[in-house]
């Protein structure tokens, strides 16, 4: 399997990091700090410019920066937590790091995201925040789970790993809920390597959160060793999950090209969707007329239990594909330990796009000719294993 991957003819993904982002690496370690420090200041200031945000706090992860905003909001044991089941362990993982309980609602069968009137049903007494998940860059109804959260005096932390780039209603990421957590994982559309940043227009949450990622420390590094030597306090509890100067450095150089990047990811998007119109018995995500995509991945779903039968044939076309995602209560941990989590409903529609979902390769550095050969091997595929391909092989044989 190892020498298959390495010999796709289009692999899933391929960065695009370039010239510019070496040489402002190389320029970052010619600076006393590697860690914490100017540059990181730096990229905090222009991303969050770009966001139309007041504040952004670079983290180590997504991951650590969702978890720390769910602490710096005092959600613990007893809570509870409103996601989808339709997304990364992680979305889920970090509720419960914080001894909260996750609850999973359903989502629209069409745009994969949350059900805003699933959501609604699953709200208790002891429900304290939503956790949507921009799901491959489409941007859920903001505005409906915004009223949900104020009608019950809810958070909301949007799960924006997905989605630097998206719009819905003229509005983009972090404006209507109280914060929003970004991913730069390697795979990400602003990346590098490892990292992840809080955004908000919450003043006071952003000081909190730059403290709680320096292990409660009152001054970083930097500020500690700038001019005359100051002592610094511990002024509560904290965590290590601080994004350094060496990574500010890969993603500074980024900020510039995100239109012209999604610009691109947006016209390979649109080829798929052309030729899967043309595939009957396939499905893409909906993407409606007055929103905006980031355009993360991209996913097509098969016909009922084929899935794995398409993934091992567009594998063996030489073509790099992933699963994005299966439900979350399907998998082993959450199946054994069925008291940590409550699901609010059936899941009937996340269950089935879990079951049928498969991401194409989508990256801004394809060639025309790469595209071109995804949608040549997914149509001979769909051929082969759909119920008309299979019914023509039979009558041939």
């Amino acid at each position: 399997m190892p020498s298959q991957v390495h010999n796709m003819r289009v692999p899933f993904y391929r960065h695009h990091l370039g010239e510019s982002e070496k040489a402002s690496f190389v320029a970052a370690m010619d600076r006393t700090f590697l860690t914490t420090g100017e540059l990181t200041a730096e990229f905090e200031r222009s991303f969050a410019e770009y966001l139309a945000l007041r504040r952004v706090v670079g983290m180590s992860s997504w991951t650590d920066a969702a978890r720390l905003v769910l602490l710096a909001w005092g959600i613990g044991p007893g809570d509870e937590v409103i996601t989808t089941p339709l997304t990364f362990i992680a979305t889920a993982n970090v509720i419960l790091h914080v001894g909260a309980t996750p609850v999973f609602a359903d989502v629209d069968p069409d745009t994969f995201n949350l059900d805003s009137a699933a959501v609604e049903a699953a709200v208790t007494p002891r429900t304290k925040a939503i956790l949507p998940v921009h799901l491959y860059g489409l941007m859920c109804d903001m505005k409906a789970l915004r009223g949900i959260a104020d009608r019950h005096g809810l958070r909301v932390l949007e799960d924006a790993a997905h989605c630097v780039e998206g719009r819905r209603d003229g509005i983009g990421v972090g404006k209507v809920g109280d914060a929003a957590c970004f991913s730069f994982y390697a795979t990400k559309n602003l990346t590098c390597g490892e990292g992840g940043a809080a955004a908000t227009n919450d003043v006071e949450l952003a000081e909190r959160l730059a403290v709680l990622r320096l292990h409660g420390m009152d001054r970083p590094a930097a500020d500690r060793h700038s001019g005359a030597y100051r002592h610094w306090d511990m002024t509560e509890l904290g965590w290590k999950a601080n994004l350094s100067n060496l990574d500010a450095a890969l993603l500074l150089p980024q900020l510039a090209g995100i239109e012209a990047r999604l610009a691109r990811r947006e016209q390979i998007a649109r080829r798929y969707e052309q030729a899967v119109a043309d595939l009957p018995g396939l499905q893409v995500q909906h993407v409606p007329p007055d929103v905006r995509s980031g355009r993360h991945l991209f996913t097509v779903l098969t016909p009922a239990g084929r899935r794995d039968e398409y993934l091992a044939a567009l594998q063996a076309e030489g073509i790099g594909v992933a699963v994005n995602y299966r439900c979350i209560t399907e998998l082993t941990w959450y199946r054994e330990n069925p008291t940590r989590w409550r699901a609010a409903d059936s899941l009937s529609a996340a269950r089935s796009v879990g079951e049928r979902t498969i991401t194409l390769p989508l990256f801004p550095t394809m060639s025309d000719e790469e595209v071109g050969c995804v949608i040549e091997a997914l149509e001979r595929v769909h051929r082969r294993l759909s119920p008309r391909g299979r019914r023509a092989a039979l009558v041939g044989a």
